[in-house]
């Protein structure tokens, strides 16, 4: 089981903060260090400094580390177009030597594209535009070096694309699609993912969804599980914890992997049995270093 770091930038968070939590997650042994993609704060937070752009900042952070894995979970279809996507996203798979993934969803949050002045169309649309950027970013990165990208979409058309800069991954870095719908989010993944991911839900739900790729994919896939973490090396360090972040810890050990280390390790441990073969774990107070260090010496090494 790899266990990954997964944080919430906009909620509020400067790029030293990430660059402090990254390079903590990858000396302590993480196998990545991947970030949400929001461009407005969610609930009763400040969110200062602000939103950051989420690949401007991978691409520092790709610079500043050397073996932890990056990406995002996941960016929005609606926030770029597909050709610049692509480039940018082998620009830093480059910059960090071929060390980058790519989430994608289709978008969801509304108050954020009406804040920033980004198109928000119906879920029918963002679903086809979602299609459509799939095939396209994933054409573009497998296209042979000098054969020119072709096109036609009801949303994107591409003529006569060089369909450069090629990622150092090849074909293509790895692309991850999540989500909890029966029919078109199992269609997209079994076609371009190499990784489904399912966040922030209970062991049935997630078996459920698990289910439905399975029977869409004709290949396999890696299937993962984001979870809040919030794990303590007692229970009063436990609650302390969670009363910094603001939840509850009844319902933190109800719906993410927290408690004490063995309580952590047996939650994962249902997901493995799932068949997950990664956990994203959502670390929402970015300053607390110690709760990673205690992640990585009692849950991570009795996985």
């Amino acid at each position: 089981m790899q266990l990954r770091i997964f944080v919430e930038p906009q909620q509020g968070a400067s790029y030293d903060d990430l660059l402090r939590v990254a390079k903590a997650a990858e000396d302590l042994g993480f196998d990545g260090f991947f970030r949400s993609d929001h461009y407005l704060k969610m609930g009763e937070v400040s969110g200062l400094p602000g939103p950051s752009d989420a690949w401007i900042t991978l691409a520092g952070i790709a610079r500043e580390t050397s073996r932890i894995r990056l990406g995002t979970l996941v960016s929005s279809a609606t926030f770029r177009l597909p050709g610049p996507l692509a480039i940018a996203v082998a620009n830093v798979d480059a910059m960090s030597g071929g060390r980058v993934e790519l989430g994608l969803g289709a978008g969801w949050f509304d108050d954020e594209h009406r804040a920033y002045g980004i198109p928000f169309p119906s879920v029918a649309e963002r679903f086809d535009r979602l299609e459509e950027q799939l095939a396209i970013i994933d054409g573009m990165w497998r296209a042979p070096v000098g054969e020119r990208f072709e096109f036609a979409g009801a949303h994107y058309r591409l003529d006569d694309s060089p369909a450069l800069p090629k990622p150092v991954q090849r074909p293509r870095p790895p692309i991850i699609i999540g989500g909890h719908g029966r029919r078109r989010t199992p269609a997209l993944a079994a076609r371009f993912a190499d990784e489904f991911n399912v966040a922030f839900s209970g062991i049935e739900d997630t078996a459920r969804s698990f289910g439905w790729v399975r029977a869409a994919a004709d290949r396999p896939l890696c299937y993962s599980a984001a979870q809040v973490v919030c794990v303590g090396r007692d229970a009063a360090q436990f609650e302390r914890r969670a009363e910094a972040i603001g939840r509850e810890p009844d319902e933190l050990r109800a719906n993410g992997v927290a408690g004490t280390p063995a309580e952590a390790v047996e939650r994962i441990a249902r997901f493995a049995e799932l068949g997950a073969t990664r956990v994203y774990l959502q670390v929402l107070d970015l300053s607390d270093l110690d709760h990673l260090e205690l992640i990585a010496a009692e849950v991570m090494t009795q996985l």
